[in-house]
Formats: C-alpha cells, sequence, structure tokens
C-alpha cells in the first residue's frame, strides 16, 4: 500500500485527503499545453489575423457603434484581462467610449450586482462603458428574428441589435448537451429571451444531443440557426480563448462566429480530452473550485463529466461546495415531487421547462451510479435532488465502500469540470 496526499479545489479553497495510490488508474488532468507568452500580442494577432473573417481593421470604422457580449460569473472567461486591449484597439480604429457597451450573456441566470460586473471586465472597462444584464425574463428588452425550422421563436436583446457590430467573447469547454461552449452561445441562450431558451433547450431530451457533438445535435444546429437569423442582417465576430484548468490563456480563437469555432472546438478537445484506461469502481472529481462549485446547477457539469469515467454500479464523488446551494428553485422542487428521472423526463415531454431540465440534467446520471457530493450542501436537499451531501472526503469514502466494498480502483478528476474522459475505442 502506497498512501498519498491529495488536494483538490473546493469553493475559495480546497479539501484534503489521502489514498492508497495504488489504487489508482489514473488522475485525468488538462493536457500540458504551452502558455501564451504574450497574451496582449496574441489577441491582437488574433484581432488582425481571424479566421474565416477580414481583420478587425477592415470590418471597424471610426464612428461606429459596438457591443461586446461577455460571461456572466459562473464561467471563467479572464475578460478583466483581455476586455480592456480590445475596448482600446476599438479606440484606435476611431470608437469611442461612449459608441461601446457591454452586455452579460446570463442565458437563465440570475442578474449581476455592479460589483460583479466590475470584477468580470476590471475597473477600467467598467468605469467608461456601459453594462447591461440581459435578463431573459424582462420581455420588452427583447426583439423579434423569426422562427427556426425546429420552432424556436428567436427572442435576443435590444442591446445587440441597434449597433454595427457584436463581438461575441468568453471561452469554450464541452458542454454536456450542446456540444460545446462559446461561438453562438454568447448571442443564444447567452442574450435570448426565456421562451427562446426554454424551447432550444427542450432537445437536450434528443439522444443526439451531446458532449462534444455538433453534428446532428438538435440543440446546437437549433442554436446556430437561431444566431444566423440575427447574423444576416448584423456584423458579428467572435472572440473566445481557450484556458487551462489554471485559468492562464493557452489559444486565442477569433474571426467568424462558425469557422473560427469549429477550429476553437478541435483545441478543446485536444486540450481537455483524456484516454483513460478503463471506467472506474470510484471516481472523485472536483468541480475546480469557485465559479465551477457555485451551485448543484454548474456543478452538474462536473457530475456529467465524471459520469463518462464510472462504470455501471459505481460511485461518483463530487467535491463542490455550493455556496448558493442548488441555484434553481424550479430545479429543487421537479426534484422533490417527481422523485425520479424517469418521471422528470416524461413531465419534460409534455411541457418543457427551464429550472426542472437541470433536474432532468442531474438525475438521470443517478442511473448508471451513486454520486456523494462533498459539499456544504443540506443533506435533505441533497437527498431530493437524488444523491448524498457529506462534509469530508473521509466520510464520502466510508459511504463509497457500502456500495462498491473495499476492493475497488479510483479515477481521479482534480479538473473535473473541464476533463472529459474517454475510453478506448
Amino acid at each position: 500500500m502506497s498512501i498519498s496526499s491529495y488536494s483538490y479545489k473546493y469553493g475559495h479553497g480546497s479539501k484534503e485527503f489521502s489514498l492508497d495510490s495504488d489504487r489508482v488508474l489514473k488522475e485525468v488532468t488538462v493536457a500540458k499545453m504551452p502558455l501564451l507568452e504574450d497574451v496582449k500580442a496574441a489577441i491582437l494577432d488574433a484581432l488582425y489575423h481571424p479566421i474565416g473573417s477580414a481583420p478587425i481593421n477592415e470590418l471597424v470604422q471610426p464612428g461606429q457603434k459596438i457591443a461586446f457580449i461577455c460571461n456572466d460569473p459562473t464561467r471563467v472567461a479572464n475578460s478583466f484581462v483581455f476586455m480592456p486591449i480590445l475596448v482600446n484597439e476599438m479606440n484606435k480604429l476611431g470608437i469611442k467610449d461612449e459608441d461601446m457597451h457591454i452586455v452579460f450573456a446570463l442565458g437563465t441566470h440570475r442578474n449581476m450586482t455592479h460589483e460583479e460586473m466590475v470584477e468580470a471586465v476590471g475597473a477600467e472597462v467598467a468605469g467608461r462603458l456601459q453594462m447591461y444584464n440581459s435578463d431573459a425574463k424582462v420581455s420588452e428588452d427583447f426583439e423579434y428574428f423569426g422562427e427556426t425550422s425546429r420552432g424556436t421563436p428567436v427572442w435576443l436583446n435590444k442591446h445587440i441589435c441597434h449597433v454595427d457590430h457584436v463581438i461575441m467573447t468568453g471561452t469554450i469547454v464541452h458542454h454536456y448537451f450542446s456540444g460545446y461552449g462559446g461561438g453562438r452561445k454568447a448571442i443564444l441562450p447567452g442574450v435570448a429571451a426565456m421562451e427562446t431558451v426554454r424551447v432550444n433547450h427542450s432537445f437536450m431530451l434528443d439522444p443526439n444531443a451531446g458532449l462534444g457533438k455538433t453534428t446532428g445535435n438538435p440543440v446546437y444546429e437549433d442554436q446556430m440557426e437561431g444566431v444566423a437569423l440575427f447574423a444576416k442582417n448584423h456584423s458579428v465576430f467572435l472572440f473566445n480563448a481557450i484556458l487551462n484548468a489554471q485559468h492562464e490563456f493557452l489559444k486565442i480563437f477569433a474571426g467568424d462566429y462558425i469557422k473560427a469555432h469549429q477550429e476553437a472546438c478541435k483545441f478543446v478537445d485536444q486540450v481537455y480530452g483524456v484516454e483513460i484506461p478503463q471506467a472506474a469502481d470510484l471516481v472523485i472529481a472536483s468541480c475546480g473550485g469557485y465559479p465551477k462549485d457555485i451551485n448543484v446547477y454548474q456543478l452538474q457539469k462536473t457530475m456529467d463529466n465524471a459520469w463518462c469515467a464510472v462504470r455501471e454500479g459505481g460511485v461518483v464523488i463530487i467535491i463542490g461546495e455550493c455556496e448558493e446551494g442548488s441555484g434553481s428553485k424550479v430545479l429543487e422542487e421537479t426534484c422533490k415531487r417527481l422523485g425520479t428521472a424517469d418521471a422528470i423526463k416524461a413531465e419534460l415531454e409534455k411541457h418543457f421547462e427551464i429550472g426542472a431540465n437541470k433536474a432532468y440534467a442531474v438525475t438521470r446520471l443517478t442511473k448508471k451510479a451513486k454520486f456523494i457530493l462533498v459539499s456544504s450542501l443540506d443533506p435533505e436537499l441533497a437527498h431530493n435532488l437524488l444523491f448524498e451531501a457529506v462534509p469530508t472526503v473521509e466520510e464520502a469514502l466510508a459511504e463509497a465502500e457500502k456500495t462498491i466494498g473495499k476492493d475497488y480502483n479510483i479515477i481521479l478528476m482534480p479538473e473535473g469540470s473541464l476533463t472529459v474522459p474517454l475510453l478506448p475505442a
């Protein structure tokens, strides 16, 4: 027996634990890629040598108006690094501060406070540009662009509708039902109205909607079609970064929102996709700390990644604080009232509701394995969500042994919200 100590991120701190390292099949981590030595130079190079687009100085003309779309706090983007560079470069191209503004892509998440906005883009930019929350529930804030072939009504925030250029910013990781984040998601669902998001996300029930999949994925294809309705009469420019688990810049992709995103997704697969020798009896995964584990709504993405690495009937231990609880009262109520993944899915098929979809996303995973959270989450709430919550990894391990016994193998995922375990072909 060889005992090793581990420290995994948890909220704003960490959780320490020890294991017999002889049991560990693999510690799944983000691929070691070279960091950008000069982030500013890389940003400018991406702007002036974009993918599938004219360079930024040929697109942007003096006196025009620009809307930037930026991530909300649930997604690490390092906007405070690149936004000052982007804004200053627009100034050099003849765009005044008063002709630029920022729209935060909240999707259906809660509104950001002013302090959170300042933290997101940096005090300098926040003091110079107008900033807006895209609140999906305020119907008068949205304008209509038609309907997709799947019946999604495309309502988008008015603050991106009356400018000369929309610059979509953010980062890209795998997404559990729309394939990948980034790209078109800044607009749909990012700055879309509630009904637009509700109908689009209803396609997650389709078996072709899945992690790392775009072709044939109805959620992704519907999002692309919805954004195309906007883009046919608007200039849309993509600026996406790929970060490592330490939130350091690996690469910048900019240009055409379709072509640049496609190239970026290939790189995402190289960085975050990790082959494992076999599915394990036990998977221990950290979300990566705050904000990835701010609530169950966000933690679920780590659950999905860990699910890829566990065998049928195994156990997954997720290390995630959930300082804001579940993140959705609808999620809580749906799980408590219906009690099983099958019952939740059946109701969603009759009437799809945002929040209830997350209830299905969480509970469907428990059909394959038992999930135990190392969390501050109320144990009764955790039970209603079909998993258990304990305060320490040691307690979680003791609970896991009741299911898998004492002779088990382990896969470790210290960067669980990013890494996607892949079984050999």
